[in-house]
């Protein structure tokens, strides 16, 4: 089992950077893809990004292709998304999330461990 905690969340002006990281418990964090979601106000949660376990392929939604970029570290445990060129509609909490049974997944239900979310908000 591994539990999940992200940071880095908060309020920037769109045009503006966050780092997003998520940090997890255990000893086997290299056998996890990894996915970071996000949810917004009355929307469906949607994969934003995902990394496989060793961090050699990833994948991103179109719409934030070309502005984050998912990296891990698996000494340090630690999934990272830094986001870039926020936007308003970027404005959601994002989760990070752990799937055991696959090298990398973009299919939200194959994620067996979430984190509690994070708030990214992008407004002037």
């Amino acid at each position: 089992q591994v539990q999940l905690v992200e940071s880095g969340g908060g309020l920037v002006q769109p045009g503006g950077s966050l780092r997003l990281s998520c940090a997890a418990s255990g000893r086997t964090f290299g056998s996890y893809a990894m996915g970071w979601f996000r949810q917004a106000p009355g929307k469906e949660r949607e994969l934003v990004a995902a990394i496989s376990r060793a961090g050699t392929r990833t994948y991103y939604a179109d719409s934030v292709k070309g502005r984050f970029t998912i990296t891990r570290d698996n000494a340090k445990n630690t999934v990272y998304l830094q986001m870039n060129s926020l936007k308003p509609e970027d404005t959601a909490v994002y989760f990070c999330a752990a799937s055991s049974g696959v090298v990398m997944t973009t299919i939200p239900g194959q994620y067996d461990y979430w984190g509690q979310g994070t708030q990214v908000t992008v407004s002037s």
